[in-house]
């Protein structure tokens, strides 16, 4: 599975986790659950993350 960031479609990504990983191209995070995306994070400047599943919806509700 070759993984592209579901924001700005840019090949560069770290796995950080798990299931977590985050894209060098836009700076977000993102979680996937059986080959799809369940969650799209943004890094805030103090390391928080804010959710942006109501952004990409689509994406993330297709499980």
């Amino acid at each position: 599975m070759l993984l592209s960031c579901p924001n700005c479609k840019c090949k560069d990504i770290g796995k950080i986790g798990t299931h977590q990983y985050y894209c060098w191209g836009c700076f977000i995070e993102f979680t996937m659950s059986d080959e799809q995306i369940a969650d799209i994070y943004q890094v805030e400047e103090d390391g928080s993350l804010s959710s942006l599943n109501d952004l990409f919806e689509d994406q993330v509700k297709a499980q």
